[in-house]
């Protein structure tokens, strides 16, 4: 099973990245969204995690692009 992390073309709202790791961990997109949402408001770093996220993480090739 190739199990690789990818950003969703499918389940995005500004570049995949959430939607793609809920594909990954095989949990609701909305879940990771409000993590991230938390993480930002306490000041973790999440916001220079999701721009670091968005550079890193490719976009899914069987996906077709929305």
């Amino acid at each position: 099973m190739d199990n690789r992390l990818y950003k969703s073309n499918e389940n995005k709202i500004v570049d995949g990245v959430c939607g793609g790791l809920a594909e990954y961990f095989g949990i609701d997109p909305t879940l990771v969204r409000l993590g991230w949402v938390i993480s930002c408001a306490m000041g973790c770093g999440g916001f220079l995690a999701y721009i670091i996220a968005a550079i890193i993480i490719p976009r899914n090739p069987e996906q077709e692009h929305a």
